[in-house]
């Protein structure tokens, strides 16, 4: 039984009655649910399935600026995008890190008009990014910068420098361009901290995973999708936040609210996480930004001692469950053999691979690449008033949560009484000076000398929870001989009891796609879903039966949607001993 869900459906039992409603547990709604907490509003936050599970669980695992937005026009989301991207590196640097990124260039001056053109209306292709389009726009990234710089300034290479430093790259280079952006380790993560924030700050906050919300005679019907439980409730408004299946969830919810056409054009983006050793060798900490030949901007930067590579744009007409096509994964193993022409990248070297789909605003756009990373509020009028989330990326989810609870806020006669730009998040409190290398060695240092760990265990938390990390080892005490799951193993017995004690924990997919690093990483093996399976039947009461139901669910949808077969998981079993 997870205690934070029933505590949930007891809150709702009691007192039915919130100001705001809000459906989809994704970082866009979850960041809306945190801040109107902030702001002492009575808000319930339900999610069908589990937090941060959809889109949320399928980024690029980037936070960056969107330099390649510059072409389309798009100056103020740029901006808005690098204020963001600065504002995680200092509200959760346990999670969101520095990440200089290189550019393979190859012209010098085509690309040049690729704004001037989707000025006049252009849709297509743009024409390939040359050297002086990228410097205007890296120059234009330093401007926005200027006043409160966190990260370094761009830099122009040679064609010589460029090959003595990266001789695994394509011929033809003219020169190349190094800047930084941001990445996040742990993105599932970071929603569940933002929940967590949000029920500390304010106990009328209630966040239910796993339950639906349908509209009923006066109000609104949650039905928990564990049970049979059915709780009447009511809202003075309701913000929308189900992302791809915004539309489908207007129509449900609201038949008075319908409008006249789709607000969510969606498109499929996929991403391989690989074993590769040359090429993580070859990439020396940057990420490598590069075009591949149809004009798509395709990413490949180390990840938590893989190789992340992506990612596809494909336009989709209805939001569904989505997988990494085999024709995708030949596409972005494809573009990485054009780029790295003397590397061995192959299928057999995929630890995982996953896919999800863009909420991106409705759009005529030919080419997918134009089509607007921008967000906005709709408001709709109906049983009461409905405020749909259009758009929105993982960089900007603070601002555009930001956006739409002013908009609800002067729905309901309220004022804001907290920011949330300078607020840290979770296992970011404390962590100030967390950027700097010293300083991540000192933290390490302290929970060595104060918990009696070893430096590698350490350095798994630290970079896991940040100083959330004292929590779990102190919860680990009562494990006198805590043990790693299996030899080798970063995460033990004791974090993962803790795990399904205190974070909404309902499935054995919880804990080893969203709550661990364990399967994206390609840690997880056989062996490790039997022990995980061990804790979790005693710490949620699962019977025998359940147990077995879980492993049985998991291994479906490690199959079915990131190409980890049983074969697979057992090998990894025999490569371990």
């Amino acid at each position: 039984m997870s205690f934070q869900r029933q505590d949930s459906k007891n809150a709702l039992a009691q007192n039915p009655d919130f100001d705001v409603i809000i459906l989809g547990g994704g970082i866009n709604g979850i960041g809306v649910f945190r801040d109107l907490a902030l702001q002492g509003l009575r808000v319930l936050l339900v999610e069908r399935n589990d937090f941060c599970s959809g889109c949320s669980a399928a980024p690029s695992r980037m936070i960056h600026g969107g330099l390649r937005y510059l072409e389309n026009g798009e100056f103020n989301l740029v901006q808005e995008s690098i204020t963001e991207r600065d504002a995680l590196l200092r509200n959760a640097p346990h999670y969101v890190r520095p990440l200089p990124t290189t550019i393979p260039i190859t012209s010098w001056f085509t690309g040049t008009m690729n704004a001037a053109t989707s000025f006049l209306g252009g849709s297509g292709q743009p024409s390939r990014r040359g050297a002086l389009p990228i410097k205007l726009g890296l120059s234009l990234y330093d401007w926005v910068t200027r006043k409160n710089r966190t990260l370094p300034k761009h830099q122009f290479h040679s064609a010589k420098t460029t090959r003595k430093e990266r001789p695994w790259l394509m011929q033809g280079l003219r020169c190349s361009a190094t800047f930084y952006d941001a990445w996040i380790s742990h993105p599932e993560r970071l929603g569940l901290e933002l929940i967590q924030d949000a029920r500390a700050a304010n106990p009328n906050a209630i966040a239910l995973n796993y339950a639906e919300l349908s509209p009923s005679e006066g109000g609104f019907t949650v039905k928990d999708n564990l049970g049979s439980e059915r709780f009447q409730i009511t809202g003075r408004a309701l913000v929308n936040a189900t992302g791809a299946w915004l539309d489908q969830t207007i129509a449900a919810l609201d038949p008075e609210a319908r409008t006249k056409e789709p607000l969510v054009s969606g498109t499929k983006g996929s991403h391989l996480i690989l074993d590769n050793p040359d090429l993580m060798t070859a990439l020396d900490g940057h990420m490598i930004y590069f075009e591949n030949e149809d004009g798509r901007v395709c990413i490949v930067f180390p990840y938590l001692g893989k190789v992340l590579a992506g990612s596809t744009d494909i336009r989709v007409d209805e939001p569904v469950r989505v997988r990494c096509s085999p024709k995708e994964r030949d596409y972005i193993l494809a573009s990485l053999a054009r780029v790295f022409p003397h590397l061995n990248v192959s299928k057999d070297q995929i630890a995982f691979s996953y896919s999800g789909i863009r909420p991106l605003p409705k759009s005529t756009q030919d080419f997918t690449g134009r089509i607007s990373r921008g967000h906005a509020t709709k408001r709709l009028d109906g049983l009461i008033p409905q405020f749909c989330m259009v758009g929105g990326k993982w960089t900007t989810f603070r601002a555009f949560a930001e956006q739409t609870t002013d908009d609800v806020l002067t729905e309901l006669g309220a004022t804001r009484t907290v920011s949330t730009r300078n607020l840290a998040i979770g296992g970011g409190k404390g962590c100030a000076d967390a950027q700097d290398e010293p300083a991540q060695a000192l933290a390490r240092k302290t929970l060595v000398g104060e918990y009696k760990i070893t430096p590698e265990r350490a350095a798994h938390l630290a970079a896991s929870y940040g100083t959330g990390a004292r929590k779990i080892l102190e919860y680990c005490d009562q494990y006198p001989n805590d043990a790693p799951l299996v030899v080798g193993s970063n995460y033990t017995h004791g974090e993962i009891a803790y795990l399904a004690e205190h974070e909404f924990v309902v499935t054995l997919a919880d804990v080893v796609l969203r709550r661990t690093v364990l399967a994206i990483t390609g840690q997880i093996s056989s062996e490790i879903i039997d022990q995980i399976s061990e804790i979790l039947a005693q710490h949620l009461e699962w019977s025998p039966k359940e147990t077995s139901h879980q492993r049985a669910a998991l291994l479906t949808e490690l199959d079915d949607f990131h190409d980890v077969s049983p074969l697979v998981l057992d090998n990894r079993n025999n490569t371990r001993k």
